[in-house]
């Protein structure tokens, strides 16, 4: 039953801060070494890491607060009325809603049309590489961070399955990189801001919670969790995309990394939480994991069922033996990102041998070379590589596709 959210002082940081730093540095080798320089963080900064365990999204918490209390019903429909076709055919649009859309409407003036085209190409030749690096590291050691889990657990959204999960993230990922997608009514910034919006109502209602335990885990869905995740995509694909033989120029980098900055800010991370470089973004990433990665009962429990997702997808011929091979290529790719430590922390067998990295780095690097060297090669690499995903996504979603958000669509009721 909910109740009021308890209150804290302004200089509050949960007892999760850092908790188990020496391992979480154990479990970012793969991070560290791509790092230049000393990546520690500043005490100053260390104490401004733990006070936005805290710190929400205001924007999206103040139409939330305000939508709750005049109908969240009614007030959602309206909410959809303006993300799909804009604000100003919202017939009286309350002041709320109007400022909130203000914000989001408003391209900041750093954005770039051209980066955000030029990444598009780049992202698409990764295809189903970039994929295993989203699944295998960011996701997968995304679990040692416990008190997101907690989150998960609590609001419900794992209870269709780890494979809608995976689903959902991709589907997400890949309305952002779609050509046009994040333009104001592409399917990506759309779905962005309903991500934005589910996030907001996550916070208000988990934080009531009496199984919620703000003193040690902070509030959920915060500043920090937000930037982590938003900083992963664009940052794990570049670096660990690289190991997997994926070759990406200082150009390439720069427009994955405006684009993976521009997400950010849809879904409401705050500035100073969004790099605008490789190494500022590796560096911060490293410095966020720190605080967040406190791996317990929880990773082991999503983590093991992260490993068997591919056993219910919904293979076109011979699942029975897909399954387990896309099971152990898996745990493979996980092997080789996250180390021992990481599998051990999260349940999953030591044991494992990092056979298929070593199998599709010469792979990679062969096809990505002729794609530079013949006619028409990136183009028909990034067509393959749409194909990938599309061929993913239909083997998790099977006839019912997967839907931004979904999983916690049911507070929005």
């Amino acid at each position: 039953m909910a109740s009021a959210a308890p209150t804290f002082p302004p200089d509050f940081i949960p007892t999760r801060h850092g908790a188990r730093r020496d391992d979480a540095r154990a479990a970012l080798g793969l991070v560290r070494l791509a790092i230049r320089g000393e990546p520690e963080p500043s005490r100053a900064l260390w104490r401004d890491i733990g006070l936005a365990l805290m710190q929400g999204d205001p924007p999206a918490d103040r139409l939330v607060a305000w939508m709750q209390a005049n109908g969240l019903a009614r007030q959602r429909e309206r909410f959809e009325q303006a993300l799909e076709h804009g604000i100003e055919t919202v017939k009286d649009a309350p002041g709320p809603l109007r400022d909130f859309f203000a914000l989001v409407d408003t391209r900041p003036p750093w954005v770039s049309e051209r980066l955000l085209r030029e990444a598009l190409p780049i992202i698409h030749r990764g295809g189903i590489d970039y994929f295993y690096v989203g699944r295998d590291l960011a996701l997968m050691g995304g679990y040692q961070a416990s008190a997101f889990n907690k989150t998960l657990l609590i609001t419900g959204a794992l209870q269709k399955g780890p494979t809608r999960r995976v689903a959902e993230t991709s589907t997400w990922w890949r309305d952002c990189t779609t050509d046009g997608g994040l333009e104001r009514f592409g399917v990506g910034f759309k779905a962005t801001v309903r991500v934005r919006f589910i996030h907001a109502l996550v916070r208000s209602a988990v934080q009531r919670l009496p199984e919620w335990n703000t003193r040690d885990w902070g509030l959920p869905v915060n500043q920090t969790d937000m930037a982590a995740t938003a900083l992963a995509f664009p940052m794990i694909m570049l670096v660990a995309g690289r190991l997997l033989g994926v070759p990406v120029s200082s150009r390439e980098v720069e427009t994955a990394m405006h684009l993976g900055r521009y997400v950010g800010h849809l879904m409401g991370v705050e500035p100073r939480w969004l790099p605008w470089d490789e190494q500022e973004g590796l560096t911060l990433l490293y410095r966020l994991s720190l605080s967040i990665t406190n791996a317990d009962a929880t990773s082991v429990q999503l983590g093991q069922a992260l490993m068997d997702e591919p056993l219910s997808r919904h293979y076109a011929f011979l699942g029975g033996l897909r399954g387990p091979l896309e099971r152990q290529r898996h745990l493979s790719l996980s092997r080789f990102f996250l180390g021992k430590q990481g599998l051990k922390n999260l349940g999953l067998p030591t044991s494992t041998l990092p056979w298929y990295p070593l199998l599709r780095v010469p792979v990679n690097l062969g096809r990505h070379l002729a794609a530079r060297l013949v006619p028409g090669g990136r183009a028909r690499l990034e067509a393959k590589g749409k194909a990938q995903i599309r061929a993913v996504l239909a083997q998790m979603s099977g006839a019912h596709e997967a839907k931004v958000g979904e999983a916690a669509q049911h507070l929005a009721r």
